[in-house]
């Protein structure tokens, strides 16, 4: 069987000092009326590192600039066709960037975060993630579990490997 074409991706864990997390929300074109909250982040260009990748993407997104190497804490594969398009599904790694709250607005116009599907962002605490029952999806699924513990337990030894 050939190996899947992965599309490679970094995301952050942007946690504020009252352990809150910042989420884009993605409205996903197909199944129409899908939205997923996930971390900012974004695909790594070709000559580029995943860090550099990470930076362009926080000023991007949500107007963080990061200076220092954030820990990588995180690491998913989801092999599913349709779930990135032109590719057989993503490889995301997720690095946890501590900071003040702040107001998120990146250097993309609202257009251009359109285009990528980006319709808001909001600071989640953790507990709220917890408890949502509402038709929003987040990911990973089980975000409040993964974010729970890196809150309590701090930077693993090894990045975690989350499921779906």
């Amino acid at each position: 069987m050939p190996s899947a074409h992965l599309r490679h991706s970094v995301r952050a864990i942007i946690l504020d000092e009252d352990d809150c997390v910042l989420l884009c929300r993605f409205d996903i074109p197909e199944p129409a009326g899908t939205v997923v909250w996930a971390a900012p982040g974004g695909g790594i260009e070709p000559g580029e590192t995943p860090l550099a990748a990470l930076r362009r993407e926080l000023r991007e997104e949500v107007g963080l600039a990061v200076s220092a190497d954030p820990p990588h804490v995180w690491h998913q594969e989801v092999v599913a066709p349709g779930h990135a398009a032109g590719y057989d599904g993503v490889i995301n790694d997720y690095f946890l960037v501590r900071t003040a709250g702040f107001d998120p607005r990146g250097t993309l116009s609202d257009d251009a975060l359109a285009a990528e599907h980006i319709s808001g962002l909001k600071w989640w605490h953790p507990s709220e993630v917890a408890r949502y029952d509402g038709p929003d999806l987040f990911s990973p699924r089980d975000l409040a579990t993964p974010l729970t513990a890196l809150i309590t337990s701090g930077v693993p030894v090894q990045p975690l490997r989350l499921g779906l």
